[in-house]
């Protein structure tokens, strides 16, 4: 199992006159595997609301996408559950899924009753994936349809990063409208893992089928990007770094000597990570204390990353330069993909701005942000996304509050490419 690793600027000529001129580069990032094209065992836990609030059909389909989830799963794996009301217990305890139809059966027996706390599901279910853990692949989806009303939001989030601390990744899957998008989103931004949405009762077994596809296709985890910048190159200020695929999330960093440390967490075989670092360059500079190169250095980079089939930590992919080239007659010459990604992340903090001002009581201003977050996303081939935020534009514009299920369908267009064609 190696690091597939990919890097592009977003215009590769400078200016050899210029003070100083500012690059995007893109780097992505994916697992290759070099053996037999099994990947570790996966250590999955269900941490599933069964408050009051899920009575009758939610709690008897999320029962149902629950079972046919293990059904998908491998006898090697390893599965545990977490139920949680205002109170969490062990449904199902850590163990191989090889006793399918008990599993099923610990699984039925739960029922809908009490408030919620999901902080105490996720911290019993980081307790009960940690015995697991050796040699796997760990994952949490915690499942909820309702606001933390029994529970301290900031736990959530803490529990979620010390997932990633333990190596292990924390997905968030809101339950019909009534839950928290603001909370859910933060919480698998800092466990490092996805959010979804389960608008109607029908589509929770698409849902956790789609997150166990990802899941499966994990080869290497707590993967890092480090990057050594030129003595030339500097990190924009403000929001220098964010993810732009498959989601969209600002990354935090972390210097280590001269080093930029930036987590990415789990690599899959099929689908890239992309990042977007926005860097300020000054050929002017490096041409007077370099007068006859014709290229400039801007930083090297390298992956560290965990390989859990073999049981190897802290492997590094070999380190990969990047330069560009300095030009006297400089003409632009925008690289296609990484213009992608620039719009991907243009979207997204669109429609930020278009949440913020909403919040505000400005629903003018949040009408236009939206109409420029549709435009972005049609720009970048997202049809669906468009189609989406335009829609909700067009009710703003009318008079029409935003439903919860429109602003959480706006959230999550915001953060990926949608897939699958927008309800009506």
């Amino acid at each position: 199992m190696s690091v597939n690793l990919n890097c592009k600027l977003s215009d590769r000529r400078l200016d050899s006159n210029q003070g100083s001129s500012q690059r995007q580069l893109a780097i992505a990032v994916s697992a290759i595997s070099t053996f037999d094209g099994n990947n570790a065992p996966l250590n999955l836990c269900l941490v599933l609301d069964h408050s009051g609030s899920m009575g009758g059909q939610p709690i008897e389909t999320v029962k149902r996408a629950a079972c046919d989830l293990v059904d998908s799963m491998y006898p090697q794996d390893r599965i545990s559950v977490v139920g949680f009301d205002h109170k969490a217990k062990v449904v199902v305890p850590n163990q191989p899924v090889d006793r399918v139809e008990s599993i099923k059966e610990k699984i039925q027996s739960l029922q809908a009753s009490g408030g919620t706390c999901i902080d105490d599901g996720i911290k019993l279910g980081l307790q009960e994936a940690s015995k697991g853990k050796d040699g796997t692949v760990s994952q949490l989806f915690v499942l909820t349809d309702g606001e933390n009303e029994h529970g301290d939001n900031e736990r959530c989030f803490q529990f979620s990063r010390l997932a990633t601390e333990y190596n292990m990744t924390l997905h968030s899957l809101g339950f019909g409208d009534s839950w928290n998008q603001d909370v859910l989103e933060r919480m698998a931004d800092a466990g490092g893992g996805a959010m979804a949405y389960i608008a109607n009762p029908e589509a929770a077994g698409e849902e956790f089928q789609k997150l166990l596809r990802r899941v499966q296709a994990i080869g290497l985890t707590n993967a890092h990007l480090i990057l050594q910048l030129s003595s030339h190159v500097r990190l924009a200020e403000l929001k220098p770094i964010a993810q732009v695929a498959p989601d969209t999330i600002e990354l935090p960093y972390q210097t280590e000597g001269n080093a930029i440390i930036v987590r990415l967490g789990d690599l899959m075989t099929d689908v890239e990570r992309v990042v977007l670092f926005n860097i300020y360059v000054s050929p002017a500079s490096y041409i007077a204390e370099h007068p006859a190169d014709k290229e400039i250095p801007i930083l090297t980079v390298q992956v560290r990353y965990d390989i859990p089939v073999l049981g190897q930590i802290n492997s590094l992919s070999p380190s990969v330069a990047i330069n560009a080239d300095l030009v006297q007659d400089f003409v632009p010459q925008i690289d296609s993909q990484v213009q992608n990604h620039l719009l991907a992340l243009a979207k997204y903090r669109q429609t930020q701005l278009a949440e913020q001002k909403l919040q505000q009581g400005d629903r003018a201003g949040a009408a236009t942000m939206l109409q420029s977050a549709a435009k972005t996303a049609l720009q970048m081939g997202d049809v669906n996304a468009s189609t989406i935020l335009q829609n909700n534009a067009t009710r703003l514009q009318t008079g029409t509050a935003l439903s919860e299920s429109d602003r959480k369908k706006t959230r999550i267009a915001s953060k990926t490419v949608l897939q699958t064609p927008p309800s009506p």
